[in-house]
């Protein structure tokens, strides 16, 4: 199995939010003895998704093999304005590219969600990216982490993310790669 971390945030600081919430998802893949790396879109160079090219941007071809060599996604994202930021939404826009493909998206993969939000909305952000991976084919994990970013970290060491909000992201790990979904081949209605 396979994992992509996909943090859809424009930050680069070391300590900042997103990598330290992909930190801890690759420690705890690594534990599970996952597979699995962290795509931060801050430094993939995704241009804006513009479908009267020709060539397909070489950063682009990358991000979709990486994304569809994975078995699993964990996606991150702040709570920008009542969505995920536009920079993330655009880099999935440009998984159009496989459309063509024998199994184009992303198709049956499970997708695991995470947002946080200065107050309590982050459950939007989630929404949005629920309602993206499905139409990517993708299976949107029946559980995610709407976290409040005043309550994510301890309050003596603001690197340390907390007990509770731990037992949330190992919830959504062991949720995400439990299991795979299969597709049957063929259905057959049951004559009635």
């Amino acid at each position: 199995m396979k994992a992509i971390i996909f943090n859809g945030a424009m930050e680069r600081r070391l300590h900042s939010t997103p990598v330290l919430l992909s930190n801890y998802l690759s420690e705890r893949l690594d534990e599970m003895g996952i597979e699995n790396q962290i795509f931060n879109l801050a430094d993939a160079g995704i241009p804006l998704f513009d479908t009267a090219l020709t060539e397909v941007p070489h950063s682009v071809e990358v991000m979709n093999q990486q994304f569809l060599e994975a078995d699993v996604h964990f996606w991150l994202a702040p709570l920008y304005h009542g969505s995920i930021p536009g920079a993330m939404k655009n880099c999935l826009d440009w998984l159009e590219v496989s459309s063509k493909a024998p199994i184009p998206y992303l198709t049956d993969k499970n997708i695991g969600m995470i947002c946080w939000a200065d107050g309590i909305q982050a459950m939007q952000g989630i929404n949005t990216m629920d309602a993206i991976a499905k139409a990517l084919r993708a299976w949107p994990v029946p559980f995610s982490a709407p976290l409040v970013r005043s309550t994510l970290f301890e309050a003596e060491n603001p690197t340390e993310i907390t007990a509770a909000n731990k037992e949330k992201l190992n919830l959504l790990v062991n949720l995400a790669t439990s299991r795979k979904v299969e597709v049957r081949e063929t259905f057959v209605p049951v004559a009635g």
